[in-house]
């Protein structure tokens, strides 16, 4: 012989079959860390989305928030708005979550009335594309 000796390499079968301390195959930990991964990655997406919608409710100001649910609160929202530096506010009639909405000059001339607003929530803001008169409230 040359001097070389033949060494053992293991097969790469033989490699994945290697435990760790606990007993537990290391390329079994692999793929629960990496499930793990994308089930956080994908739920933190999903929270991340907006909503896309339609709602109704009141356009109230971030003073009163849901307590300026009424027609009789017009004039408040527009004073508060204009002399308190308030913004108005979108309260869902639902669940009475208020948002602020993005478009101040779309919404001032519905201050304290019933609407039907459609948009994009995104977290507490309401992106919005249209606003209506909404029926008489029950």
């Amino acid at each position: 012989m040359s001097g070389h000796r033949a060494v053992a390499v293991p097969s790469y079968w033989t490699a994945r079959q290697t435990q760790n301390h606990t007993g537990f195959l290391e390329g079994e930990i692999m793929k629960i860390r990496f499930a793990t991964g994308m089930a956080v990655t994908l739920f933190a997406a999903a929270l991340a989305m907006a909503a896309e919608g339609t709602w109704t409710g009141y356009i109230s100001d971030d003073h009163c928030g849901a307590k300026g649910m009424s027609e009789k609160h017009a004039d408040c929202a527009a004073k508060c708005v204009k002399e308190k530096s308030a913004k108005y506010v979108f309260v869902n009639e639902g669940d009475k979550k208020v948002y602020t909405i993005d478009a101040q000059d779309k919404v001032a001339a519905h201050a304290g009335h019933h609407v039907t607003v459609k948009g994009t929530v995104e977290g507490d803001t309401l992106k919005l594309e249209s606003i209506e008169m909404a029926p008489a409230a029950k």
